[in-house]
């Protein structure tokens, strides 16, 4: 099968060429697919994207013109795929729902002791030679509670995880997983006890119609004033604008996330000689308590190696015209 790798990156080249094996004849992209760059599928039957690519209605529309049928996700969300257009023109949609829950708990917790412990400025500050200790005051994780919303693959991890450093752990999913409140003394509430009485709060919960802004004005007023919130999900989850106006308040405490609600324009590329134009971005990254890295979460190399083995898994699959487990089939547009 001909495939194209749109957004490719040097480092998960590798990775895609190990697992592919020579089956299918490959073509990689640095490009992220989107109206103008769709053109590039001419003669391939399958094309692989990530989550910065542009799937909407009318991409995929022209991809179905230029015979493509597969659309293989290299990430576990599928919000930037219009599978409502992909369904209606033929095209088979799959993800990668399980690449590696640990990469993704442990880059939140990174974050958070990153923040916390003021591990950016110190090493800035000794880098220069000052070895002063002030302004690295942070606090312990033990004994502070911590609010998980959304108990999936990557959020029991995250309750393992705080469970170790001796953390009281809230949570907040609409299908509860009752196994982990005997592992980890976890116990279900509403969203807004979990917003009102937790000192970190990490979000663990693909982006849908029903939770696009999950954490607006309203929830962001239900906070402690210290509260560090973390988004390592979906940007859009969080209503920047609003969590904006909360931090220059000093309603928070901080906020820690790899991702960001309009990626698409800054993320994936280098700014640093141009510049960006988003003034929302520009504005949060201004806060010395926001922790922002650039949607590396998933940059580790176990998850890699699964993410490239699922996305010819799923390839195989259709190809040889068997059952695909991972395929997106209309149910799953509002899930």
């Amino acid at each position: 099968m001909k495939l194209l790798v749109y957004s490719a990156k040097d480092f998960e080249i590798p990775f895609l060429n190990s697992a592919n094996n020579n089956g299918h004849k490959v073509t990689f992209t640095k490009d992220a697919l989107n109206a103008e760059t769709a053109i590039q599928a001419v003669g391939h039957k399958a094309v692989s994207i990530f989550s910065g690519d542009d799937a909407s209605a009318l991409v995929v529309e022209k991809l179905s013109d230029l015979g493509v049928l597969y659309i293989s996700l290299r990430s576990a969300g599928y919000n930037n795929v219009h599978l409502k257009t992909a369904h209606k023109f033929g095209l088979k949609v799959a993800n990668v729902p399980e690449y590696s829950p640990y990469s993704i708990a442990e880059h939140a917790v990174a974050q958070l002791q990153a923040l916390n412990r003021k591990i950016i400025l110190a090493d800035r500050q000794v880098h220069s030679y000052n070895f002063l200790q002030n302004n690295l005051m942070g606090f312990d994780l033990n004994g502070k509670t911590v609010g998980i919303v959304g108990t999936g693959k990557i959020g029991s991890v995250m309750a393992k995880i705080m469970h170790g450093f001796g953390c009281k752990i809230l949570a907040h999913d609409l299908k509860p997983d009752y196994k982990l409140v005997q592992l980890y003394d976890l116990t279900y509430t509403s969203l807004d006890k979990l917003c009102e009485q937790s000192d970190i709060i990490s979000l663990h919960i693909p982006l849908t119609q029903e939770n696009y802004y999950l954490i607006d004005k309203q929830k962001l007023a239900l906070m402690k004033p210290e509260v560090v919130l973390i988004n390592t999900a979906r940007g859009a989850l969080v209503e920047t604008k609003e969590l904006i106006n909360a931090l220059e308040k000093n309603a928070i405490g901080g906020y820690c996330t790899d991702v960001y609600e309009k990626e698409i324009g800054s993320f994936f590329k280098d700014n640093s000689i141009d510049g960006i134009k988003d003034e929302t971005l520009i504005k949060l990254l201004s806060f010395s308590n926001v922790l922002l890295t650039p949607h590396q979460g998933f940059i580790t190399k176990e998850a890699l190696t699964n993410i490239a083995e699922v996305t010819y898994e799923n390839l195989n699959s259709w190809e040889e015209g068997k059952p695909c487990q991972n395929e997106l089939g209309l149910e799953m547009i509002n899930s």
